[in-house]
């Protein structure tokens, strides 16, 4: 964990990559897209915390259709850079079966987390799983794992807000950014 002045530092010393006005835009798009094909299923939606708060928070109130809300808790990540197994603070649970489930994510980096909750819903019984994901990382290694919906398309750069954290700092913040290169 960053203390103030290295969290503040390391802001200062980022880049932007996509604005508030470019989040937003991709949000809306990406509710309107949700709604065209969820809107009759009244499914389950699973926010994967806690970098998809944010995103969850946000596109909830830009749903039109009823929905029953759960959350899991599984990272590769903690405070690293880099992914590691796949570990479940609060899995998945008896509420997914026979439900549609859409689960809610920050990234799409590796496809690891993502691929293995699907793997437990679907093991625990779901009649269908879709993955809606805020930001996607384009790094072009193959994933295990595509994403339903998808709000943005990021570069393979180690980004942070909106729901993504830099050492445990600045998941709050509005808009997307980049540690400089």
């Amino acid at each position: 964990m960053l203390d103030n002045a290295e969290a503040r530092a390391l802001l200062a010393a980022a880049e932007l990559l996509y604005d508030e006005d470019q989040v937003q835009a991709a949000l809306r798009r990406v509710a309107g897209e949700i709604n065209a094909a969820l809107s009759d299923r009244h499914p389950l939606v699973l926010s994967v915390m806690g970098g998809a708060v944010v995103f969850t928070g946000q596109l909830l109130p830009l749903l039109d259709f009823p929905l029953d809300f759960d959350y899991v808790h599984a990272s590769r990540y903690g405070d690293a850079r880099q992914g590691g197994a796949v570990h479940w603070k609060v899995a998945p649970r008896e509420n997914v079966r026979g439900k549609v489930v859409l689960v809610l994510d920050d990234i799409l980096d590796e496809g690891e987390t993502l691929a293995a909750i699907r793997q437990r819903v679907l093991e625990l019984g779901a009649t269908g799983f879709y993955s809606a994901v805020f930001a996607d990382k384009q790094h072009g290694r193959p994933k295990p794992i595509k994403a339903d919906f998808v709000g943005m398309h990021i570069p393979d750069r180690f980004v942070f807000g909106y729901g993504m954290d830099i050492h445990g700092a600045w998941r709050n913040l509005p808009a997307i950014y980049a540690v400089k290169e």
